[in-house]
């Protein structure tokens, strides 16, 4: 088991980055830090398919090669993602921006009463 985990540390370490991240949507009620862990499990994910596509003493296949290529396909989907993740991040701090400058509070349950009461 020891040498499994010192073998693959990069997927343990992506699979805590991916823990924290659900932890943070899940257990905050500040919007900004549901934002930051949705940012941090994207990264987790984005990371997961970066580990998933290297090639041990792979090449890039620009140039016809003897061995081994990597695909460069997992690295444009994630490039991709990457701007997607930007994007829904900016949009989400644009909709707390609004939602604090309405309501004065950034706390989910707050927010739920104030709603209520309206």
């Amino acid at each position: 088991m020891i040498d499994l985990l010192a073998t693959q540390y990069a997927y343990v370490l992506l699979f805590v980055l991916f823990g924290i991240g659900i932890y943070m949507v899940i257990a905050n009620e500040n919007l900004v830090k549901k934002l930051i862990g949705v940012s941090l499990f994207q990264s987790a994910i984005f990371l997961f398919f970066i580990a998933m596509a290297y090639v041990e003493g792979g090449s890039a296949p620009i140039v016809p090669a003897d061995g081994p290529v990597a695909s460069p396909l997992p690295q444009v989907i994630v490039l991709t993602a990457i701007v997607v993740g930007i994007a829904m991040t900016a949009v989400g701090l644009a909709l707390v921006i609004r939602i604090y400058s309405e309501y004065g509070t950034l706390r989910e349950d707050t927010l739920r009463e104030v709603r209520a009461d309206e």
